[in-house]
C-alpha cells in the first residue's frame, strides 16, 4: 500500500510499495521506521542536491547518524527512491544544499 507525505515544495511524495520492499531489504536496520522516512521528507534538517536530479532530505537520527531519503519531483508528483543511514558528514557536506538556503 502506497503512503503518501509532502515536500517542502508542496509536492504529494509517494513511498510506494515496491520501494518499501526495496528499502527494507537492502537496508534492514529501516524495516521499522516507515513514519520517520515520511517524517524526515516533511520536515527535514535540510535537503541537498543529488547527482542526477534527485532531491535528499537529510535528519541527525543520533549524533553523527543521518538517515537519507533521496526522492524525486516530477510536475506535481513524487516518490521516495531509497533510504539509508550514514555517517559520512564530509561527504554530505560536499553536496549543494537546497534548504535552507545560506544566508
Amino acid at each position: 500500500m502506497d503512503e503518501v507525505t509532502q515536500s517542502l515544495n508542496g509536492i504529494p511524495i509517494r513511498l510506494t510499495a515496491e520501494r518499501w520492499v526495496h528499502i527494507t531489504e537492502e537496508h534492514c536496520e529501516l524495516a521499522g521506521m516507515r513514519e520517520e522516512i515520511l517524517e524526515t521528507v516533511t520536515d527535514p534538517l535540510k535537503i541537498l542536491a543529488g547527482n542526477q536530479g534527485e532531491l535528499i532530505a537529510v535528519r541527525e537520527m543520533e549524533t553523527g547518524k543521518f538517515l537519507l531519503i533521496p526522492y524525486l519531483e516530477v510536475g506535481s508528483d513524487g516518490f521516495i527512491i531509497t533510504a539509508f543511514f550514514t555517517r559520512r558528514i564530509n561527504s554530505l557536506n560536499r553536496r549543494k544544499q537546497v534548504w535552507p538556503l545560506s544566508q
